[in-house]
């Protein structure tokens, strides 16, 4: 820090010590000072302009920026703000990985920091690149002054409902160390291996597990005595360390062990809601009005699209004598809305509209192979040489491995009728803007449908060669023939099937789709490199690393 910023930090801690502050001709006495704990990854002139309108009225920051995001925006990050003696950033960065310690760890590495830079900060405040304040700066202040408590949900792990579906006690009695997103087969071949094997561990005796939203704002005193804590539990770490999803459960719990109950008010002060099917609701330009009536402090999810309503909350967050009437009303009116299926004129168009889209800004790569076992070849290929998130058939297999996503993935039926639902879900689900699937040729709908969406769709065909034998087995796969039928029946039906075969990649072809490439078995892997590296968006090097695969046609 340079000594410009070190000698403004102390001018300003001065004047908040001796509380001095004027505005509107009186002196403003109040006592809480929030410093907000940040994790963010992307949208760096977001993150500027969000730190800037925070520490305006008094408070400060502390930013951890993930590892996995480009040096150059974190060096511009940390350029635009080295000004400001109210911003400080986590001393290491870390590749953070949703349901992964590395979230806590981040957490942690940023609230040392703002302990060690802001000794009057009086509460720590948990903040996403995408929450906005819906209250002012002062009435954010004088709600923390009237109350001394901690704001944290905190709800027993193992007897309340918090969890609705998946994994439960599974969360903390395996060791997790994988990624359960972009490592699923390790994550859950890790998993039925410990459970086969009986490996489960125990809950360390004297805590009481809790779990609830990761939006906490916590007193001083408290984050204090949890950083105390852990630095004499190293077995505490060590547990949360492999358990899953521990951003809902570590803080929570130790709250519990450390505060006493009734100075811990079980609530966020972070307003957000999650649809049908369990995903968060994004609030839109025309939220204003609902934001600001609700009892919370922030609300979370802000559309990065939704630069007025951005820039309302920001204007409101610095004014003064501001009253507001809160109705609450966010929850009943979403359900309102959406339970009669209307198009809420206060809500921008959800999913289950008409005009359901992916996303404009993102691209879903479709693989389409009549030999499913080579496509899942090629695509766990792609998944190690390129990190993208990849799925196999999950519109042609019920068994295909998906997160639960509310119920709309339990059956084919459900993904098929809810399909553009489904895969704005999933984009979301795996926090990416380029997501691969397979898809059996006889889809052809499904094809068409998705090129119609305003998001890039681009194909590839995997031209393979139709052995009899191959043939004879897909027709016992799809309930054509049975283990007993003769020979004679089987040359019957080969003819028909291989012109069936051909007759669903001839009616793909004639589409004329845009940004269609195709690989051939028969072609070599320099002859594959070129299309697999178009159709990937990848260099050629890693392009032919994933053509040059061994056992990829071999049925």
């Amino acid at each position: 820090m340079g000594e410009k910023s070190k000698l403004l930090r102390f001018l300003q801690s001065f004047v908040e010590f001796t509380n001095l502050e004027k505005t509107n001709g009186r002196t403003d006495t109040r006592v809480a000072q929030i410093a907000y704990i940040l994790l963010c990854h992307k949208n760096v002139t977001s993150i500027i302009d969000q730190a800037r309108q925070l520490t305006a009225m008094g408070d400060v920051m502390a930013i951890h920026f993930d590892a996995r995001a480009k040096s150059a925006d974190y060096d511009s990050l940390r350029e635009a703000l080295a000004d400001n003696p109210s911003v400080v950033f986590a001393k290491t960065r870390l590749k953070c990985g949703w349901g992964e310690w590395s979230l806590v760890q981040a957490t942690l590495h940023a609230v040392e920091a703002a302990v060690d830079a802001f000794p009057r900060a009086t509460h720590f405040y948990m903040l996403s690149g995408d929450c906005m304040p819906i209250k002012t700066a002062e009435h954010a202040h004088d709600y923390l002054d009237q109350r001394d408590l901690d704001f944290v949900e905190t709800y027993d792990f193992f007897q309340s409902d918090w969890i609705k579906t998946g994994f439960k006690e599974e969360r903390l009695i395996y060791r997790h160390w994988f990624n359960e997103r972009s490592q699923s087969k390790l994550f859950y071949g890790s998993y039925e291996l410990q459970k086969r094997l009986k490996l489960n561990r125990r809950v360390p005796d004297d805590l009481q597990i809790m779990i609830g939203s990761q939006w906490w704002c916590l007193r001083r005193q408290t984050i204090e005595a949890i950083l105390e804590f852990i630095a004499e539990r190293p077995d505490v770490i060590r547990f949360f360390r492999t358990a899953w999803i521990p951003d809902e459960t570590f803080f929570q719990t130790l709250v519990r062990h450390l505060v006493p109950e009734i100075e811990i008010d079980n609530r966020t002060l972070t307003f957000l809601m999650f649809s049908d099917y369990g995903m968060p609701v994004t609030f839109y330009n025309d939220h204003y009005d609902l934001l600001l009536a609700q009892d919370f402090l922030f609300a979370r999810k802000i559309s990065p699209a939704a630069l007025d309503l951005k820039d309302r909350l920001g204007e409101l967050y610095q004014k003064r004598d501001v009253t507001f009437r809160v109705s609450d009303e966010g929850r009943r009116l979403f359900t309102f809305l959406t339970g009669r299926g209307r198009i809420g004129e206060r809500f921008a168009p959800r999913f289950w509209e008409k005009d359901s889209t992916i996303g404009r800004e993102r691209s879903l790569l479709i693989v389409t192979c009549k030999k499913w076992h080579v496509a899942k070849r090629l695509l766990d290929r792609i998944g190690s040489v390129s990190n993208m998130p990849t799925i196999e058939y999950l519109f042609d297999e019920e068994a295909t491995p998906l997160p639960d996503l509310g119920g709309i993935q339990a059956t084919l039926a459900k993904r098929t009728r809810h399909r553009r639902a489904l895969m704005r879900m999933l984009f979301e689900y795996y926090g990416t803007d380029r997501l691969l699937i397979c898809l059996d040729p006889a889809n052809l709908d499904l094809f068409k449908d998705f090129y119609l969406d305003r998001s890039e769709t681009r194909l590839l065909e995997i031209e393979c060669q139709y052995t009899d034998e191959y043939l004879e087995g897909h027709a016992k796969r799809v309930g054509l023939a049975g283990e007993h039928t003769s020979p004679d029946t089987f040359q019957t039906l080969l003819p028909t099937i291989r012109n069936d075969v051909f007759r669903e990649t001839e009616l793909i072809r004639d589409q004329n789709f845009p940004e269609f490439y195709r690989i051939k078995e028969r072609a070599s892997a320099e002859e594959n490199t070129g299309p697999l590296a178009d159709f990937l968006g990848l260099e050629r090097a890693k392009a032919r690393e994933i053509a040059e695969a061994s056992h990829l046609f071999v049925d």
